[in-house]
């Protein structure tokens, strides 16, 4: 298969394309005002005019990043920090521990093969929806594809306990700080609000996706050459990976990790914390995490530069992201662009217009897979629409979540879906043929929670 273009150079192609709509849309304005209930600065929906026309150089496609960088500097900076705190927990492999010593239990127990595959599913969706659980899939599938195989299921189940799991976990989300607190930062949207609603619809989607596995892990169990890859022969990716001790260390660092996220939803709720507060919480449990540990200076420093250095690409993508709305609004083409949307979504209920939104976002999360990313391109517009279509921001910020997570699984421009395939040895037809029905029915789901989203007004 052909190689994806990178998501810098689509994004810098985007921005070419907006420096060109700067000729060719009329430049308007609406007119902003402060919410005296909520202090965000919001669009007054009936004050659209015209104004002269704005086009910008393609000197801007040089001047652009630079300011975009500017103006996303505090979510720069945030993803800097926690991908680096991370980093540091990550290298005590504590995570690794634990989860192998879950996955050991589930080998000796097969008795209790289904309950195990749900909870298995379910801590992965946990870390999903909490952290952001990604890449690191790549290294679980290396444990539960043997793992999988040797309770007399296949690849496919291997590699979806991790990979669709935290998937679903990820779509699902309640907390996730690279995505959700990024989109809410980005709508002025209080960051970690509107958990109750969040909660719920995770617990939905793990519920739905452990179903859809289990059925065909039972399926298979009972007639194998019913499994989709039951004539492929293996790549060899039954070995198992390093086994790490769960040392008590590595157990204290754990109970760290669920103390910090408490602390997160308290900081939140009750402190009000914002973007400066959550990120320096995560660089206390960095350090922390290298004091249990007892890392050297050295080495839990290296281990935060090594994460920070891989947000690097995240970091241009919103930077690159935040530029296409810096030619935007330079050009005064944005609000045109608002007024045309809702002039086109006039009179069309709330529930179809945030399914539209829903569908946009999942269309764009095929040319930027990068969540964080995404968000950066895309809230500064659906935030202002939203307004204009009388759809909560919080609203809005969930259909993002939706169309971000949700299409990862299937996507083939994703890093992390194509590398899942390879190393499971799962072509990619034979993985749509499985997944998609799972992508329908989450899909599906989504539309119901956002539909009752817009009924409920949720904030």
């Amino acid at each position: 298969m052909k190689k994806a273009p990178d998501a810098m150079a689509i994004v810098s192609a985007i921005i070419l394309i907006f420096i060109g709509l700067t000729w060719l849309i009329p430049a308007g304005e609406y007119i902003r005002i402060i919410d005296p209930n909520t202090g965000r600065t919001i669009i007054n929906p009936d004050t659209f005019k015209y104004v002269d026309n704005n086009p910008q150089s393609i000197l801007s496609f040089f001047t652009a990043p630079l300011k975009g960088f500017i103006k996303s500097a505090e979510i720069i900076g945030f993803v800097f920090f926690v991908g680096g705190s991370f980093a540091v927990f990550n290298r005590t492999k504590a995570m690794d521990a634990s989860l192998q010593s879950l996955l050991k239990f589930a080998s000796d127990n097969r008795q209790y093969k289904s309950m195990i595959l749900l909870l298995l599913i379910f801590l992965f969706s946990l870390a999903g929806s909490t952290f952001g659980m990604s890449e690191e899939v790549l290294v679980f599938i290396l444990i539960t594809i043997p793992l999988a195989k040797s309770m007399n299921y296949d690849s496919i189940v291997g590699a979806a306990i991790p990979f669709v799991g935290a998937g679903a976990g990820f779509a699902g989300a309640f907390i996730n700080p690279f995505t959700i607190q990024i989109a809410q930062g980005i709508a002025e949207v209080p960051l970690a609000s509107g958990m109750s609603y969040r909660i719920l619809i995770w617990f939905i989607y793990t519920a739905i996706t452990g179903f859809f596995i289990i059925r065909y892990a039972s399926m298979i169990e009972q007639n194998p050459k019913l499994s989709l890859v039951y004539h492929i022969k293996s790549n060899g990716s039954e070995k198992l990976n390093e086994n790490v001790d769960y040392n008590f260390r590595r157990k204290a660092l754990v109970y760290m990790f669920i103390l910090t996220l408490a602390l997160l939803i308290i900081g939140v709720k009750n402190w009000d914390w914002y973007i400066s507060e959550i990120a320096g919480l995560f660089v206390a449990f960095g350090v922390v995490s290298a004091l249990i540990y007892q890392l050297s200076i050295n080495e839990a420093f290296e281990a935060f530069k090594d994460g920070a250095s891989q947000m690097l690409p995240a970091a241009l993508i919103i930077a690159l992201s935040r530029s296409i709305l810096v030619v935007a609004e330079d050009g005064h083409i944005i609000d045109t662009i608002l007024h045309s949307i809702a002039n086109l979504a006039d009179g069309m209920p709330t529930y179809l217009s945030v399914q539209v939104m829903f569908f946009v976002q999942g269309f764009i999360n095929f040319f930027i897979p990068s969540g964080s990313g995404q968000a950066a391109l895309t809230m500064p517009i659906m935030a202002p629409l939203s307004d204009v279509l009388g759809i909560t921001r919080q609203t809005a910020v969930l259909a993002y979540q939706f169309g971000d997570g949700l299409f990862n699984l299937i996507i083939p421009t994703s890093g992390i879906t194509m590398g899942v395939l390879s190393i499971a040895n799962i072509p990619y037809n034979i993985w749509i043929k499985w997944i998609w029905k799972l992508v329908v029915t989450l899909s599906i789901t989504s539309m119901a929670f956002l539909a009752i989203a817009t009924i409920i007004n949720y904030n």
